[in-house]
């Protein structure tokens, strides 16, 4: 074994053979394979994402519609089932407040929240939340509840 016998291990390799750029008498000189002018032929070319050789790109033909209204507040909704789950399991006793909901996994420290009517509760519990639907307040407040909004 000698210098001359060393080889790189077979499938390491993954280059073409194809060696372009190097004179005329390798038969891929001049051009080197970019054929004539262009933006392509020339070197530091990329093509911009979207781009369909100068017809109007897709994402500018198909219409655009509606708004996003930058003053607008998400909620986390959180129905009043949840909440009646929440004390039947002995999770919360008397009053949740956005501490609770927080780690009961029905909100983030972020979140505003939203009590929905949906179900019903039958236990009396002081729920504080940033806002009531006008049925979860009738609910809570029919049950001998109380709905606090921060």
């Amino acid at each position: 074994m000698n210098l001359s016998n060393l080889t790189p291990e077979k499938g390491s390799i993954h280059t073409s053979k194809k060696r372009v750029g190097r004179g005329q008498g390798s038969g891929k000189g001049g051009t080197a394979t970019r054929g004539h002018k262009g933006a392509k032929s020339r070197s530091g070319y990329s093509k911009k994402l979207g781009f369909e050789g100068g017809q109007m790109p897709l994402q500018r033909r198909v219409p655009k519609f509606g708004f996003n209204n930058i003053n607008r507040k998400e909620y986390q909704a959180v129905n009043i089932q949840t909440i009646q789950s929440l004390v039947d399991n002995k999770k919360i006793k008397g009053s949740i407040d956005i501490q609770s909901f927080i780690d009961n996994g029905l909100a983030s420290k972020n979140d505003l929240i939203k009590v929905l009517g949906d179900g019903e509760i039958k236990t009396a519990i002081k729920i504080t939340a940033h806002k009531f639907s006008k049925s979860a307040k009738a609910q809570i407040e029919k049950s001998g509840g109380e709905a606090i909004i921060i």
